[in-house]
């Protein structure tokens, strides 16, 4: 077996507990209050890898783009609760991250990798829930908005992985990809269900 013959790892690797969309509904506002700081710190994020790795060309330019397209998604989001005529709220800290970040190595290439990795976790599980959210809102034009988003996410979670193929071997990268799905996916069924995206 060559490494092309090795299957990129279905993420996330466990769904979301289906009693997470009824919490969602229950306090829409917050969820969007959430999901405001969520794309604030993918941006944030995003731009952190091009002080880190300005030598790398190619990531510079995928992430910088990256970050450029969740700015426009706060801006979105800023939208759409000025519309519903909700005040955003403080950030209230992200456990999921916190934990989720802990999983990544410290001595490159390896610590490059999986922040890749770990920002395309973030990003499946985001597409996901952000899907759910499409499914379920009553509102067409909010739902419509989210299912855009969710595509957005989808998208983002590949140009992640795809970095983190650049850095190391194919079937490495998918290896640990494979790993870290699963321990994103134990976080998720530990941690409480919230109306928030993570």
């Amino acid at each position: 077996m060559n490494s092309s013959d090795i299957a990129r790892p279905v993420l996330p690797a466990a769904p979301t507990d289906p009693r997470w969309i009824e919490v969602a509904l229950a306090d829409l506002d917050a969820v969007l209050c959430d999901h405001l700081h969520c794309e604030r710190k993918a941006a944030q994020s995003a731009l952190s890898l091009v002080r880190a790795y300005p030598d790398r060309v190619d990531l510079v330019d995928a992430v910088a783009r990256l970050a450029h397209e969740e700015t426009s998604h706060v801006i979105q989001v800023t939208q759409i609760l000025a519309r519903r005529g909700v005040s955003p709220r403080y950030d209230l800290g992200d456990e999921y991250v916190k934990r989720l970040r802990q999983n990544a190595r410290k001595q490159e290439p390896g610590r490059l990798i999986d922040h890749l990795l770990v920002f395309a976790l973030i990003e499946a599980r985001s597409a996901e829930r952000l899907a759910l959210l499409a499914d379920a809102i009553a509102e067409p034009e909010l739902a419509s908005i989210y299912r855009a988003l969710a595509t957005a996410e989808v998208r983002h979670r590949d140009t992640f992985v795809e970095l983190a193929m650049s850095v190391g071997p194919t079937a490495a990268v998918h290896a640990r990809l494979a790993s870290l799905a699963d321990a994103e996916a134990a976080i998720v069924a530990e941690l409480p269900l919230r109306p928030r995206i993570h």
